[in-house]
């Protein structure tokens, strides 16, 4: 039997006093309210209510329905235009006219046979790259990317689009919003630092001269998040992608809100705090092979990457 001040139907959950938000979760796209109910079912709205918490959370998107999303049946009843540059698109949607926006709409146009495979279900092996798999094996296939495939950050870097979304520029590296953040969500706050340098186009690149630009990223991006959303020191988390997960042309470095939990890319092998990067180059001897030349790193690969049979065979 159900407690008497238990909400069994919306007339009685409708009598839910809100009090404040007492936790939320971007990932699974959850709220929990705390609030309060009336103690007994016959009591009216006005007399002696007790402590409620009460969890919203997104139900999950169901494939059944994949094929009615885009239709003449029109799932989705509204769209706006977040932006749009070389194949990329992001646009926010509505599954009701009344609703607030529904889903997020990220739309890649041309998409080529290397973005099936990224954003395909992959399981993931554990590699070793020494530094001479690095030389024989991962660096030749990072200098075959064609311009094309990062055509869109370079637009970025050149001035060319998304210029209204950047937080802050200096001739040496951008920041703004990644395209991941929902710019509302200040839980999920999620920045990109692009660095200008083209010679530098990954952890491997590192050296001892670049911890200047390092920790003025990291300076200047606490100043952003303090000036425009009232974050203080410690509130972010700073760290660089080895393999990086796009734009390998381009170095970044990615800023996101330190309470951000479990989020794919932060993982252990992916995600190396930019402090301790800083601190690596900062013991680095001058002169001679810089500390990323010469460390093995070890990270998780997914069976659709490119590097995928060419590192595990290189591993077994």
């Amino acid at each position: 039997m159900s407690h008497p001040a238990a909400p069994i139907n919306l007339e009685k959950l409708n009598r839910f006093r809100f009090e404040r938000v007492i936790n939320e979760d971007p990932l699974t796209h959850s709220l929990i309210l705390l609030g309060s109910l009336p103690g007994h079912s016959e009591v009216s709205s006005d007399g002696e209510h007790v402590a409620a918490i009460v969890k919203i959370e997104r139900t999950a998107l169901d494939p059944e329905n994949a094929s009615d999303f885009f239709s003449d049946k029109g799932l989705v009843k509204r769209v706006a235009l977040e932006e749009s540059t070389d194949i990329y698109t992001w646009l926010f949607g509505w599954l009701g006219e009344e609703r607030e926006r529904d889903i997020k709409i990220n739309i890649i146009c041309p998409a080529t046979q290397v973005h099936i495979r990224k954003y395909s279900k992959q399981d993931v092996f554990m590699v070793r790259e020494t530094p001479k798999l690095y030389e024989t094996i991962v660096k030749p296939y990072i200098a075959a990317f064609p311009p094309a495939r990062t055509q869109w950050v370079e637009n970025i870097l050149l001035g060319l689009s998304e210029q209204e979304k950047v937080l802050y520029s200096s001739p040496e590296f951008l920041i703004l919003p990644d395209m991941k953040w929902d710019l509302k969500t200040i839980s999920s706050l999620y920045l990109l630092a692009l660095v200008q340098d083209r010679s530098i186009r990954s952890l491997r690149d590192l050296r001892r001269k670049h911890v200047d630009l390092l920790n003025t990223i990291r300076c200047e991006s606490e100043k952003v998040v303090y000036e425009k959303w009232g974050l203080g020191k410690g509130s972010l988390r700073m760290y660089i992608h080895y393999q990086p997960s796009y734009s390998e042309d381009h170095f970044h470095v990615h800023i996101v809100n330190a309470n951000q939990a479990g989020m794919m890319g932060m993982s252990v092998g992916q995600a190396h705090l930019l402090d301790d990067v800083v601190s690596l180059l900062e013991i680095e001897p001058e002169g001679g092979l810089g500390i990323f030349e010469k460390m093995t790193l070890t990270y998780g690969l997914g069976d659709q990457h490119g590097l995928f049979d060419a590192m595990r065979d290189a591993s077994l």
